[in-house]
């Protein structure tokens, strides 16, 4: 068995020893935004990231303990992890009215797309 892919390169190193999930997604577009549902369950509030750059939405978040306080933990079939996707919006966005909310698991944003620039007449200079 060897370590080089087929092309004859070596592989990429791994940069984190943890696995990231991809969390499942419902996208619904209407004529006023965008709506999604990501299923992240176990996603700590305070690690959840939602950037919007250049067009590219970015979403992570780690999840929380499962063990609670006093509590060994036997038997484990999750695996712990962070939750990672990355999604390219098609549309502007206006940004200072995208809504995100947290709730059991299940993380809902809002991206209301923005106005159109209205139509502007321009003026040309004779040379």
């Amino acid at each position: 068995m060897s370590d080089q892919q087929p092309n004859g390169t070596q592989p990429a190193e791994a940069t984190r020893i943890e696995p990231a999930f991809t969390p499942p997604t419902d996208i619904v577009e209407t004529t006023a935004g965008v709506r999604m549902v990501l299923d992240m369950p176990g996603a700590d509030p305070a690690t959840l990231d939602v950037t919007l750059d250049n067009r590219v939405l970015r979403i992570s978040a780690r999840p929380q303990p499962s063990a609670p306080d006093g509590y060994a933990l036997v038997h484990a079939e999750y695996r712990d992890g962070s939750y990672e996707r990355s999604f390219t919006v098609s549309e502007p966005i206006d940004v200072g009215r995208i809504e995100a909310v947290l709730r059991d698991g299940v993380l809902r944003l809002t991206l209301p797309k923005a106005a159109p620039s209205p139509a502007a007449k321009i003026n040309v200079k004779a040379a």
